[in-house]
Formats: C-alpha cells, structure tokens, sequence
C-alpha cells in the first residue's frame, strides 16, 4: 500500500511539474473555457446551458487523450517499465495510478470551472449534483480507459496522437459540446454514438441539468461503465514491459474491442 501511494504522489506531482502535462491537465482546457466562454455566449446564448458539462468533457479528453497515452509510450521506450518490473511494480499500478492521477487533475478542473462559469458567464450550475458527479467519474474513468489502452497498443508516440486524435477531434464535432445533438444528419449521429462524449453530454443532459436528453441517459452511463472496464482489462491483457519483447498475449487489434459497447448502442438506436 505504501508503494502504491508513494508512486500515486509521484505521478500527481508529475501532472503539475511536467509542462506538457500541466498544459493538457489545466492550461489548455482552462485556456479554451475562457475563450469559449467570451465567445460562444456571445454567439449562442442557447450553450450557456450546456456549458459547464461541455468543457467539464472537453477537459477531460484534453487530459486523457491528449496526455496520458504519450507517457505511457515514451516510458516503454526508455526502459522505464523494465525497472519496474525488476523492482516488482505491477502492470496493474503502472496503468492505473497515472489514470487516477489524471481523473483527480480533471476534478480539480471541473471544480474551477463550475466555480467560475456562473460569475463570469451566467452558466446555470447543475440541477442534480448526483447525476453530474457519476456522470463526471463515468466519462473520466471511460475516457482514462482509452487512453491508457492508446498508449499500451501504440508502438510509437506518432501513432498515439493519431490514435487519440481520431477520437479528440470528432468528439468536439459531434457529440454535443458545441452543436446540439439534435442537429446532426443522421450519419453523423450515428458515427456520434461511437464516442464516449456523445454518451457523456447526453447524460449530463439528461440526469444532471434537468434538460431533454437524446437518448436513454441511464444507458449511456452505462455504455460508459461497460467501456472503461473494457478499455483497462483489454490495457492490463496488453500490455507489454519493453518494446522489444517480441512476445504479446494478444494482438493490438484486440483494442478494437473496446468498442463494443457503442457498436451495441449505435445497433440498437437505429
């Protein structure tokens, strides 16, 4: 238990002292709400109902996708996981305390931002605390999932921003941070569906801002449930100490599992 605190205070410390953590983990997703904030009210005064739970998301994928992954390889490539390995540290923890790390930086976040959007930006606080603070841990543990299965499947740092980008970028498009769901063509919204911050935007919808939701809240929370325990079992399953350990337990593709459960929903909401 003590090692596994010792290395949960390293990593948080990590967040705050590496600058290209602490861009993704606070400077960037603040950055952007600030900006949004004097923008979009500005432009929509509609988003202003949406917009703590919009950039609670997008710093979540910020965070997780944009900076959890690449740590994660660049340690393989340096022979840091070997260390840990001889020193006895399980995958479990190698996996799981930066993920945890990563959720707690989120929170903090989120705290500043439904702080402040009300003063600054007239933004109404959520109706239902309960359904935010679920639906908050469900997309971050989700989102955490991914990028921690990213940067196991990913043989280099290249490959994990494409990875992350494939889900970074179509999420800010279509799943409701910036234009209601609603209003997306059918195709669009089906390829919505595949993204855990369509499911996470429509629960906060639904659940924790007393407005219309999309679709069945309580499943998409569940979707999100289904998908991050998928996302580190298939991480842990995966997971290699060194890139040149040439045996796998299963091949990369095996990741692709990890969407299974939005296949499902997507499937059942057509």
């Amino acid at each position: 238990m003590n090692a596994f605190l010792n290395h949960f205070s390293f990593e948080f410390r990590t967040g705050i002292r590496n600058k290209t953590l602490l861009l993704m983990n606070y400077l960037f997703p603040l950055g952007f709400y600030t900006m949004m904030g004097l923008l979009m009210t500005g432009i929509n005064p509609a988003f202003r109902e949406t917009m703590i739970p919009a950039m609670t998301i997008f710093a979540i994928l910020a965070a997780t996708m944009l900076g959890l992954p690449d740590g994660l390889v660049t340690a393989r490539e340096a022979g840091i996981f070997r260390s840990y390995k001889i020193n006895g540290v399980p995958a479990f923890s190698i996996l799981v305390i930066p993920a945890l790390t990563t959720i707690l930086h989120t929170a903090v976040v989120t705290i500043i931002i439904s702080t402040t959007a009300p003063f600054f930006f007239d933004a109404p606080l959520p109706v239902n605390w309960l359904g935010f603070i679920v639906t908050l841990f469900l997309i971050a543990f989700a989102c955490a999932g991914l990028s921690v299965l990213i940067g196991v499947v990913s043989a280099s740092s290249r490959m994990t921003v494409l990875w992350s980008q494939l889900i970074f970028l179509p999420s800010m498009l279509l799943s409701g941070m910036m234009l209601p769901y609603s209003m997306l063509p059918e195709a669009m919204s089906k390829i919505a569906q595949l993204l855990p911050a369509t499911h996470a935007m429509n629960a906060f919808r639904g659940l924790a801002q007393n407005l219309t939701a999309d679709f069945n809240p309580i499943g998409s929370l569940l979707i999100l449930l289904v998908s991050g325990v998928l996302a580190f079992g298939l991480a842990i399953y995966l997971f290699n100490w060194d890139s040149r350990n040439m045996t796998q337990r299963g091949h990369p593709l095996m990741a692709l599992l990890v969407l299974l459960p939005y296949v499902i929903c997507m499937l059942l909401l057509s």
